[in-house]
């Protein structure tokens, strides 16, 4: 028959417990860190998923910021500087006489300053078929310079069918010299 002394249980007691002491002192702690590595490990791959979204971006920002550039780009060839101003009313004066109107009478304005280029206010009186102004107009249009007509007053001929007397500001935009933006 086996006896168990206190020697016995002493030895039981320490087997028993060294077990526990080193799920205790060893492994529990580095469960732990194991379990700190992995939320870090996964908080990275966040991280690293954010940056190569932005990353993925940056590409089609950069494409998007060259379109905005050339489009300014092409604005701002039509942009006459304050030199060319003459030839675009004059331009203006020859596409109103081209239409079958009255060589227009144009008074200029002071020049006024629209953001980064001014804009140079014109009042125009002239007569004519309204067929004529109308093709006028289109023509305007046409210009591969900036131009408004921000204020336009039309008046039946009472002498002429189909006549009209226009009046109305036509306004060119145009680049300061010496100014680059």
């Amino acid at each position: 028959m086996l006896r168990f002394g206190i020697r016995e249980f002493i030895l039981l007691g320490v087997l028993l417990a060294l077990p526990l002491a080193a799920y205790w002192l060893v492994f529990r702690p580095q469960n732990a860190e194991i379990a700190q590595a992995r939320q870090e490990i996964e908080h990275k791959r966040e991280l690293l998923d954010k940056l190569k979204q932005t990353t993925a971006q940056n590409a089609s920002l950069e494409k998007a910021n060259e379109e905005i550039r050339s489009s300014i780009t092409a604005i701002e060839a039509r942009l006459p500087s304050n030199k060319e101003v003459d030839a675009v009313v004059r331009q203006v004066s020859d596409l109103a006489v081209q239409a079958g109107l009255d060589s227009p009478a144009i008074e200029s304005d002071k020049p006024v300053e629209a953001s980064m280029y001014m804009e140079q206010p014109l009042k125009m009186k002239m007569t004519g078929n309204f067929n004529g102004f109308y093709d006028f107009l289109v023509k305007l249009e046409q210009l591969p310079r900036i131009t408004r007509v921000p204020d336009l007053h039309l008046t039946r001929s009472t002498d002429t069918d189909g006549f009209m007397k226009a009046d109305f500001v036509l306004s060119i935009y145009f680049q300061p010299e010496g100014v680059n933006p």
